[in-house]
């Protein structure tokens, strides 16, 4: 009987960005993955579609299954043959309950591999401004749970704490924190000693309360505080405003929803990472080619007839040279046929195979692209469009005004997605998208499939073209449309809508 293998998987504390390289590669692999509340909704991004989900959701005192039956799943699963990822928010071994995970395992001899996550002890004050040592100020770093369980008092020596005179990060520890500071102040602490609460960082929902020992839980309160927060003592605090950089950077505090298909959103998200948004990738669409692509491969049989090949999307062009290749040919058969590219994306999806373009519209969408290529026609011309089922119609319709004879032939289609992990209506309702980034009607319409039924008016859209700004007004979003539609456009729009907002 074949044995499966558990991996322990930290997750860090919520930027996917943090999200380890051997975590993500173990990640891919998953057959079967066990997660929690704490793991950062980038991350659970990257589960794979075929892994089976198992939700063990911990969080404080609310436990949706008991840590011993979590224990039990991983050795049932194993047990099967599946690849097993505990997937867990932060680091496994640090207040993760990771050991005891382990012990079953070992009991039962089921293999297993731990992968370490980065920890929000360290990364939170990071993102913070507060580094958690620093010569000038202390010598050591103290981390303490802050949980206690209902009833009881703390098992804390806060008379050794205050003597290590090192900084001190409690997790969990934020309901408790009035208990908190009174044990530091009744073991000889500073009361003017800098702290803070650091609530959900790196996020889009970060906050930081820096204050005194003796003010913090007052301030806190004041203010409101969400968790999950760490707070975190001691004279580093005061550097916060200092060295404070995440907030520096233009889209920090935006959680911005991007809906491309899977294997085109990396660059957009990574643009938009770098200027300081949590990003949120759900695909609303995935492209697919047709199983019948025999109306493309008549078109190949004759591509020497052809003066133009055309080509609408990256994934048109993709596909075209898949089917390419399986019908048995490659670029010498474009020999004396002339290329047109809807905008950039395209056409470097064109160069990568070794192919430069001829035509690029000014403006980077189906009616320029029509407008562009009919300039260049005498009359007589056939032309090769293969894209997308449900295509821009005006193209092809132009073209053969213009006297050309067109092959509008559809290689692939378009299928709405919708996440099985993440509650896009809710996020929706609960305002946590700040702006949704579209790139085509159809990323559009498959966003709204996934939500349904629900008040768009408050979501700001930041769209590609005048089709997918039309149709993201269809829904009543609050539109914006990049000037051209290339993704640096679309990224300096987003910058744009948010510096409008913060001056409103």
């Amino acid at each position: 009987m074949k044995v499966g293998k558990v991996w322990l998987v930290g997750a860090g504390p919520g930027d996917a960005g943090l999200f380890t390289l051997k975590g993500m590669e173990v990640l891919q692999k998953a057959e079967v993955v066990v997660y929690d509340s704490l793991v950062g909704q980038g991350v659970l991004t990257k589960i794979p579609e075929s892994a089976r989900l198992i939700y063990v959701g911990k969080r404080a005192d609310k436990h949706t299954v008991p840590q011993e039956q979590i224990n039990e799943i991983l050795l049932e699963e194993a047990k099967k043959g599946y690849r097993v990822v505990r997937l867990k928010g932060g680091d496994p071994f640090l207040f993760g309950r990771g050991g005891e995970e382990l012990e079953l395992l070992t009991e039962n001899q089921i293999p297993y591999e731990v992968v370490p996550g980065v920890t929000s002890p360290l990364a939170v004050p990071a993102y913070n401004g507060i580094p958690v040592t620093h010569r000038d100020f202390c010598s050591s770093l103290h981390i303490i749970t802050g949980h206690r369980r209902a009833g009881q008092k703390y098992d804390i020596d806060f008379e050794a704490l205050v003597r290590a005179k090192g900084t001190l990060v409690f997790l969990m520890g934020v309901a408790a924190l009035g208990d908190i500071c009174q044990g530091l102040l009744d073991g000889g602490i500073d009361p003017a000693m800098p702290a803070a609460v650091l609530q959900k960082g790196t996020t889009a929902g970060q906050k930081r309360i820096v204050s005194d020992v003796q003010n913090l839980a007052g301030e806190a309160a004041r203010q409101g505080v969400k968790t999950p927060a760490i707070i975190v003592v001691g004279k580093v605090c005061a550097l916060a405003d200092t060295f404070a950089w995440y907030e520096m950077l233009p889209l920090e505090g935006w959680k911005i929803l991007v809906t491309r298909p899977k294997n085109r959103s990396s660059r957009t998200s990574e643009l938009l990472r770098e200027r300081g948004a949590e990003v949120l990738e759900l695909p609303s669409i995935k492209t697919e080619a047709l199983e019948d692509q025999s109306r493309l491969y008549e078109a190949l049989d004759r591509i020497h007839t052809y003066q133009w090949a055309v080509f609408t999307s990256p994934t048109g062009a993709e596909i075209f040279f898949q089917e390419m290749k399986k019908y048995k040919k490659d670029v010498r058969s474009l020999f004396g046929v002339k290329l047109a590219a809807i905008g950039q994306g395209t056409a470097k999806a064109l160069e990568e195979k070794g192919l430069l373009v001829d035509l690029i519209p000014e403006i980077y969408d189906g009616d320029s692209l029509a407008a562009s290529l009919a300039k260049e026609l005498k009359g007589g011309e056939r032309i090769l469009i293969p894209r997308a089922s449900r295509g821009n119609e005006n193209l092809a319709r132009v073209l053969r005004e213009h006297g050309a004879f067109v092959d509008d032939v559809p290689t692939y289609e378009t299928v709405y997605e919708r996440s099985a992990l993440i509650d896009l209506k809710e996020e929706l309702q609960s305002g946590s998208i700040d702006c949704a980034v579209f790139t085509s009607a159809s990323t559009v319409r498959g966003f709204a499939e996934a939500v349904g039924e629900a008040d768009y008016s408050g979501l700001i859209a930041a769209c590609i073209g005048k089709q997918t700004k039309a149709a993201a007004d269809q829904f009543h979003m609050e539109t914006y449309m990049s000037e051209k539609a290339a993704i640096s456009d679309l990224i300096a729009l987003v910058e744009e809508i948010k510096a409008q907002k913060e001056r409103e």
